[in-house]
C-alpha cells in the first residue's frame, strides 16, 4: 500500500481529493483494501461500533474486513458481554464493545433528548425522573420486552402515549439487548436491562469530543465536519474541529468542502486495488458520511434501497456496484452495470469465500440475477 504524506497547507492551494482518492483512504481505515488480523473485538473498537439494526449484518461486516473470522468469534464476545448491542450513533442499535457501550452512549446523550422532545405531547404530565427510576428499577429486576416495559410504565401513567413511554425509557437510560438476542445461530426476543448492570459497572463519563474526532477520522477519514455529524447524529461538532484544527491536515473535496484528517493517518494511492466486498444491509461505510459519493457513485444514488428496505451491497472497485441476497440455495448477485470477465470472475471467488465463512457446511450455488428492480 503506497502513502501519500502531502504538505500540510490550509490555504486556497490545499489539496483537492476527488472521489477515488476519498474511497481509498475510507476502504483502507475500513479495514476493506486488504483483510486485517485483528481481532474482532479490536476490529469492533477500530470501526467505532458496527451498524446492528437485524442480528446477522455485524457477522457479514466483520467477515469482509477480517482474515480468519469465524461467527463464533463475535458470538462468543456477545455471549461473555464483551460487546453489546445498544442505541447510540443516529439513534440506531449498534454492536460495540463493553467500554465504548459505556462511554459512547453518554457521548450522544444530547441526541437522545432532542429525540425525546418530538414526543413531547404525549408525555403530557409525565415525570421524566420518575420515569428514568421506575423503567430502571424495572429492567434491572428482571430484563423486559419493550412491550412489558410500556404496559408496566403505563400502570402509572394511564393517559400517557404507550409509543411515547416506551422511547422516553430509551432515551433516558443506556438500554442493551440482552442474549440470546445477538448471538450467532440462535433466535431470541429483543429483551432490555440497562448497560450498567448487564455488564456489572458503572456508566462513565463520556469521552471528550476531541477524543472522538479523532477516533472517527481514524476510522471514516478524511471527513467534514458535516460527515461526522451525520456519523453521530450530533451537531454543533465544528468548535471541536477547530480546536484541533493545528493538529490536523486539511484538505479540499471536489466541490470545496474541507476535509480534515490525522496526519499519519494512511492515505493509499488512488490506484490501488480494493477487491470485491460483499457487505451486509446497513453497513456503516455507506451511512457515516453526508456526501457518500466516495463509495456511491452519483448515478446509483438510491439504489441500495427499495422503500423502507436496505438491501445487502457489492462494491466492485471499491464503489457500490451491485446488491445480493442469500436464497436457500444460492448467492443472488444483481450488479447495477456490466461487469468484465476478470471482475465477475474475482466477484464470485469472493462470494465463494464469503459463503465459506458464513455458512460452512452448506451449500450454495452462486448465481447472476435479480435481487432488486430499480
Amino acid at each position: 500500500m503506497t502513502t501519500t504524506s502531502p504538505r500540510i497547507c490550509r490555504s486556497a492551494s490545499t489539496r483537492v481529493l476527488d472521489p477515488r482518492a476519498l474511497n481509498r483512504a475510507t476502504l483502507g481505515r475500513q479495514l476493506l483494501l486488504s483483510r486485517s488480523s485483528l481481532s474482532a473485538e479490536a476490529a469492533v473498537e477500530h470501526l467505532l461500533g458496527l451498524q446492528a439494526q437485524n442480528v446477522k449484518p455485524p457477522y457479514y461486516a466483520l467477515a469482509a474486513r477480517l482474515e480468519g473470522f469465524a461467527p463464533e468469534h463475535l458470538s462468543r464476545l456477545m455471549a461473555g458481554r464483551e460487546v453489546v448491542r445498544i442505541v447510540t450513533m443516529r439513534s440506531t442499535i449498534h454492536t460495540h464493545t463493553a467500554d465504548d457501550c459505556l462511554t459512547l452512549r453518554p457521548l450522544v446523550q444530547p441526541a437522545r433528548d432532542r429525540e425525546l422532545t418530538l414526543f413531547r405531547r404525549g408525555l403530557s404530565g409525565v415525570d421524566l425522573d420518575r420515569l428514568t427510576a421506575l423503567a430502571r428499577e424495572l429492567v434491572e429486576t428482571e430484563p423486559r420486552t419493550m412491550k412489558q416495559l410500556r404496559e408496566a410504565l403505563l400502570v402509572e401513567w394511564p393517559d400517557a402515549d404507550p409509543q411515547a413511554l416506551g422511547i422516553a425509557a430509551r432515551c433516558r437510560l443506556p438500554l442493551v439487548q440482552v442474549t440470546p438476542r445477538g448471538l450467532w445461530g440462535r433466535s431470541g426476543q429483543v429483551a432490555l436491562t440497562t448497560a450498567e448492570h448487564w455488564l456489572g459497572r458503572p456508566a462513565e463519563s463520556a469521552p471528550t469530543p476531541e477524543t472522538t474526532v479523532r477516533r472517527y477520522l481514524a476510522a471514516f477519514g478524511p471527513a467534514s465536519v458535516k460527515d461526522m455529524q451525520t456519523w453521530a447524529g450530533l451537531t454543533r461538532l465544528r468548535e471541536v474541529f477547530e480546536r484541533l484544527r493545528s493538529e490536523l491536515v486539511t484538505f479540499r473535496d471536489r466541490s470545496g468542502v474541507e476535509l480534515f484528517d490525522l496526519p499519519d493517518a494512511p492515505r493509499p494511492d488512488p490506484d490501488t486495488p480494493a477487491p470485491p466486498r460483499f457487505l451486509p444491509e446497513f453497513d456503516n461505510l455507506l451511512l457515516s458520511h453526508a456526501d457518500r459519493t466516495r463509495v456511491v457513485p452519483a448515478d446509483l444514488k438510491g439504489r441500495s434501497w427499495q422503500g423502507n428496505q436496505a438491501y445487502c451491497t457489492l462494491l466492485v472497485d471499491g464503489f457500490l456496484a451491485g446488491v445480493w441476497r442469500l436464497d436457500e440455495d444460492a448467492l443472488v448477485i444483481e450488479p447495477f452495470g456490466p461487469l468484465t470477465k476478470a471482475q465477475r470472475a474475482e466477484v464470485t471467488a469472493e462470494g465463494e469465500r464469503m459463503l465459506g465463512v458464513m455458512h460452512k457446511g452448506s451449500a450454495r450455488d452462486i448465481r447472476f440475477g435479480t435481487v432488486v428492480r430499480p
